[in-house]
């Protein structure tokens, strides 16, 4: 696991000119309303590219701790322990979600706070986070990120100011605008919020995601 409503279009009314005309554009626009109608829907429908599709795209661990390696080990870990985790939901690109993505930095900022080492490289990071958390704990953390049913782009999320978000997991986090930025608080009342570092990844699909620079902790870690 760098990022982040619709609606449907529908042609004028044909303007009427006597009754003979309109009788004529009747007709007409029954013949062709429907074809315009579906090729209007088809070309403003969200796209099926999943998120684990995004995530996966990476190929690997490397030095940019701005993006989402960690995340992606982290599904695949817990899709490999546990073949019919929820998690899975992420490579159902037909299933509309929003996730709040924690970069690489968040995970080792996580990690760094789970055991007092300050890790280098973004493989030490997982490693570390897995020897310190069992995959039952690493699939609610996952489930946590994600808010099920509803792709809320940008613009909707800053709409949102104060609202309780319930995730995949059962717990919730509040949306917090303040001074331009979102943050997102958590059930952790001693750890700093989660701030939106990018917006829209995955923009036109029905999975959309936000990057965040620190992980959500459904408990008081």
């Amino acid at each position: 696991m760098n990022q982040r409503h619709h609606v449907t279009h529908r042609p004028g009314t044909v303007r009427r000119v006597g009754i003979v005309t309109a009788t004529l554009a009747a007709a007409v626009t029954a013949f062709t309303a429907a074809p315009a109608q579906a090729a209007d829907r088809a070309h403003h429908a969200p796209g099926h590219r999943s998120l684990a599709q995004v995530l996966a795209a990476d190929k690997g661990y490397d030095h940019n701790w701005q993006d989402f390696d960690i995340l992606d080990q982290a599904v695949g870990a817990v899709l490999a322990a546990k073949p019919d985790s929820p998690v899975k939901v992420l490579a159902d690109g037909g299933t509309r979600l929003t996730a709040f993505i924690p970069t690489d930095r968040a995970f080792r900022r996580l990690a760094h706070d789970l055991t007092g080492r300050r890790l280098h490289t973004e493989r030490g990071t997982f490693r570390a986070i897995a020897h310190a958390a069992d995959i039952d704990t690493i699939e609610a953390i996952l489930l946590y990120h994600v808010v099920p049913g509803v792709t809320a782009g940008s613009r909707k999320v800053v709409r949102m100011n104060g609202a309780a978000l319930t995730t995949a997991s059962g717990g919730q986090v509040t949306v917090r605008i303040r001074g331009g930025s979102v943050r997102l608080a958590d059930q952790d009342p001693n750890a700093r919020n989660p701030r939106v570092v990018a917006v829209d990844i995955n923009k036109g699909n029905k999975q959309i995601a936000h990057a965040i620079d620190r992980v959500l902790r459904p408990v008081d870690l």
